[in-house]
């Protein structure tokens, strides 16, 4: 009965994450158009919560509870991490999605925009449930949800990852919204593409939990894939949104990533 419990509060853990990207359609229901100062801010912000959270949250995790040789297990899983993202991207490297094709799409073009999505959903996924691994036990600083103690640090990611899904939200809801796509429908694909974090989630928290002794390699990899995709994705894409503001955007971008971190850091020493 715990382990269903248990499992179903990681999934719901990660499906609020997933909703809140839906979160992202919401100012297109206010207004037409986000400014590229904004998007560029937004995307600062995107990058610095997931720095922060990877750094402070799972890498300082793993070095803490992994036990009297923690640091390779943890590079170890730094670096595969990395690989995963890599490997990913080069196999749908050659897969043009265009989003207008979303209402049209046959099962195939589903699964192949699904499988793209989860490059960049899933890592985020995997913090939560690894985050999760100390669930409902003793001497663990907490908080008792519905009865069980949930670790300090999975709320942590959870709120980390939830706030940083909504940049992404707008994100995808600005091509959706050029082409047309209503309100509510940009909200539905919004929180589709990050369906797979609560399949992460669930996925990494029953690894973590049989196999304990990979605790610091599970943090190290979800840490690994998400500053590999900040560092490859997050921030190349806020430095195109702003090329047209003078130097080049630069300025939104470092004051949004030094926002996201002042907010994070504080949370982590809670």
């Amino acid at each position: 009965m715990d382990l269903w419990f248990n499992l179903t509060l990681v999934f719901v853990a990660g499906l609020i994450t997933a909703l809140a990207t839906g979160l992202g359609a919401i100012p297109f229901f206010l207004v037409e158009k986000i400014g590229d100062r904004w998007n560029v801010g937004l995307w600062g912000f995107a990058s610095g919560i997931m720095v922060a959270a990877s750094v402070f949250g799972l890498i300082f995790e793993g070095l803490q509870n992994g036990g009297s040789q923690p640091v390779p297990k943890l590079v170890a899983g730094l670096l595969t991490g990395v690989v995963l993202v890599v490997v990913s991207h080069r196999l749908l490297s050659d897969s043009d999605i265009d989003p207008q094709e979303y209402e049209e799409a046959d099962f195939k073009k589903l699964v192949l925009i699904l499988g793209i999505l989860t490059v960049h959903s899933f890592p985020e996924g995997i913090a939560v449930g690894v985050s999760f691994a100390e669930l409902g036990f003793e001497g663990v600083e907490g908080i008792v949800v519905a009865g069980q103690l949930v670790p300090l640090l999975a709320i942590f990611m959870t709120v980390a990852i939830s706030i940083h899904n909504v940049p992404e939200g707008i994100a995808i809801s600005i091509p959706l919204r050029s082409m047309g796509v209503n309100e509510w429908r940009m909200v539905g694909w919004a929180v589709f593409s990050s369906l797979p974090q609560p399949i992460g989630a669930v996925i990494a928290f029953a690894f973590v939990r049989v196999a304990r002794e990979f605790l610091p390699f599970g943090f190290g990899f979800a840490a690994g894939a998400m500053i590999y995709l900040v560092l490859t994705e997050f921030i190349p894409e806020a430095l195109d949104q702003g090329e047209g503001l003078p130097g080049g955007g630069r300025r939104e971008l470092i004051v949004g990533v030094a926002s996201g971190v002042a907010l994070m850091v504080p949370l982590a020493f809670i």
